[in-house]
C-alpha cells in the first residue's frame, strides 16, 4: 500500500503577494523545494498531489508547468511518482474542502493514508516518525503539534491532549484566552476514513444553505474549514491524535518569515544533510549561480539558478532568487531579493531583522504587522519580481513592489 503526500492548502499568498506574484504559495521556490525533501524518509511508493487556489490576475499557465519542474526535481531527488500533478481550486473551498473536492484523485490506488502539509509552515517533516505512530496507533486523523509561549499559543490552534494517549480531548483555532501550550503545526497524516466527516460537513453545509437559499445553489456548502468545522466537532470523540515534535517549526506568513525559514533550514540541512548546501567540491552539488571570487556570502544566504553576483558583493542573511543580479561592491543585508532583479553598483540594500526572542525555548514568529501606530515598522527588506535598484544608493528597511525602476535612495517606506 502506498502513503501519498498531499502538498495543497496553497491559497493566494497574500503576506508573500510581493514576492509570488500571483502564484499560488506553495508553488513558490521558498515552499516548495523544502516540502519535496521531506517526501526522502518515507520508503513506500509516493505519489504527490498540490491542491491550491487560482487566483484572479494570477499566471495560470504556469501552474501545469511548475508542478511539471517540481515533478522533475523529485524523480532527480528519487522520489514521486508519474502520477504527480496538481490540482487546482477556481473557488476557494478552504483545507477540508479541497480535500473533500479532490477525494477520488486522493484515493486513487487505495492510499493506506495520506499526509496534508500546509504550504505556510517551516518544519523538518518528521513524516516517517509520524507514519510509524499512525501504524502503532491507527486513527483517523494525526496531527503533527509543537509547544509555544502562552502569550504566541493564542495565535494558533490549540490542543488539549491526553498525556498517555495523545488523544486530542479539545481542540481550539486561535482562542481568546489561554488554553494550551500545545499548537497545531498545519502536518497531519489521514486515513481514508477521515473523508468521511468531511462528507457529513458538506453535507450539513448543503442543507444549511438550502434553508437560507431556495435555489440550492448556495456557494458556501463546499466550504469546509478543517480546524474549525473538523477537528473542533471531533475532538474528544478518540479519532484525533498528535504526534509531537521537538524539531524545527514555524509558520511563514510574510515575506520576512520566510527569511526566518530559510535559515532555520540551512541549520537543519547542515546537521542532516550537508551534501545538498554548495561547495566547491568534487561531488557536490551543481552550482547554476556565478559568484565572483571576492564577493563574501554568508551566514544564512540562499541563491536562486542563474543569480549573478559580482566582484566584491557582501551577501548576508538574505534570499537572492532566481535570475537576480547584484553588480560590483553591492551590500544586501536581511534582504530578499526577487525573480530578476538588479542591484546596482555599490548601492547598499538592508533591513532590519524580526526574529524570535533567542532566549525563550518555545517562541515563535510574532504575526508580524506593517504598520504601529500610523508608522512602517522596521522589517527585512524585500525587492519584488523584476525591480532595478541603481547605483549607489541606499534601500532600508522599505518593501519595493514589483517591476519598479528606483532613482534615488529610500528608507522606511513601501514604494507603490
Amino acid at each position: 500500500m502506498c502513503c501519498m503526500g498531499g502538498m495543497g492548502c496553497g491559497g493566494s499568498a497574500r503576506g508573500l503577494r510581493v514576492l509570488v506574484s500571483g502564484l499560488s504559495q506553495h508553488l513558490a521556490d521558498f515552499t516548495l523545494i523544502y516540502q519535496e525533501g521531506s517526501y526522502l524518509g518515507i520508503s513506500e511508493s509516493l505519489s504527490i498531489l498540490a491542491s491550491g487556489r487560482c487566483v484572479s490576475g494570477s499566471r495560470r499557465g504556469q501552474m501545469p508547468r511548475l508542478m511539471l519542474s517540481a515533478s522533475s526535481h523529485l524523480t532527480e531527488l528519487a522520489v514521486g511518482s508519474p502520477g504527480d500533478r496538481y490540482l487546482q481550486e477556481f473557488v476557494p473551498l478552504g483545507t477540508g474542502g479541497g480535500l473533500y473536492h479532490f477525494r477520488d484523485q486522493i484515493l486513487a490506488g487505495g492510499p493506506e493514508a495520506f499526509f496534508v502539509l500546509n504550504a505556510d509552515v517551516c518544519s523538518d517533516f518528521p513524516l516517517s516518525a509520524m507514519l510509524d505512530a499512525y501504524r502503532h496507533q491507527p486513527h483517523p486523523f494525526l496531527l503533527l503539534g509543537t509547544t509555544a509561549n502562552r502569550t504566541q499559543s493564542l495565535n494558533y490552534g490549540c490542543i488539549v491532549e491526553n498525556p498517555q494517549t495523545h488523544e486530542v480531548l479539545h481542540y481550539v483555532e486561535k482562542p481568546s484566552t489561554f488554553v494550551s501550550d500545545v499548537i497545531n503545526c498545519g502536518i497531519y497524516l489521514f486515513s481514508p476514513e477521515a473523508l468521511k466527516p468531511l462528507r457529513d460537513v458538506f453535507q450539513r453545509n448543503q442543507q444549511d444553505g438550502q434553508l437560507e437559499d431556495s435555489s440550492g445553489l448556495w456557494p458556501g456548502a463546499g466550504t469546509i474549514r478543517l480546524e474549525q468545522d473538523v477537528f473542533s466537532a471531533l475532538a474528544g470523540q478518540g479519532q484525533i491524535y498528535v504526534h509531537l515534535t521537538d524539531g524545527i517549526w514555524s509558520q511563514i506568513k510574510s515575506a520576512g518569515s520566510a527569511l526566518y525559514a530559510s535559515r532555520l533550514y540551512l541549520g537543519q540541512y547542515q546537521l542532516t544533510h550537508p551534501e545538498r548546501l554548495a561547495k566547491h567540491a568534487p561531488g557536490g552539488p551543481r552550482i547554476r549561480a556565478k559568484v565572483a571570487p571576492s564577493a563574501v556570502l554568508g551566514p544564512n544566504v540562499s541563491i536562486g539558478e542563474g543569480v549573478t553576483v559580482g566582484e566584491g558583493v557582501r551577501l548576508r542573511e538574505s534570499i537572492v532568487l532566481h535570475g537576480a543580479m547584484l553588480q560590483e561592491h553591492t551590500c544586501v543585508l536581511h534582504t530578499i531579493v526577487g525573480w530578476g532583479s538588479t542591484v546596482g553598483r555599490w548601492a547598499r540594500v538592508e533591513g532590519t531583522p524580526n526574529d524570535p526572542n533567542p532566549n525563550d525555548p518555545r517562541a515563535h514568529m510574532d504575526s508580524e504587522s506593517l504598520f504601529k501606530d500610523g508608522k512602517l515598522l522596521p522589517a527585512i527588506t524585500i525587492l519584488g519580481c523584476r525591480v532595478r535598484i541603481p547605483a549607489e544608493v541606499l534601500i532600508l528597511n522599505s518593501i519595493v513592489l514589483p517591476h519598479k525602476e528606483l532613482s534615488r535612495s529610500f528608507t522606511n517606506q513601501i514604494i507603490l
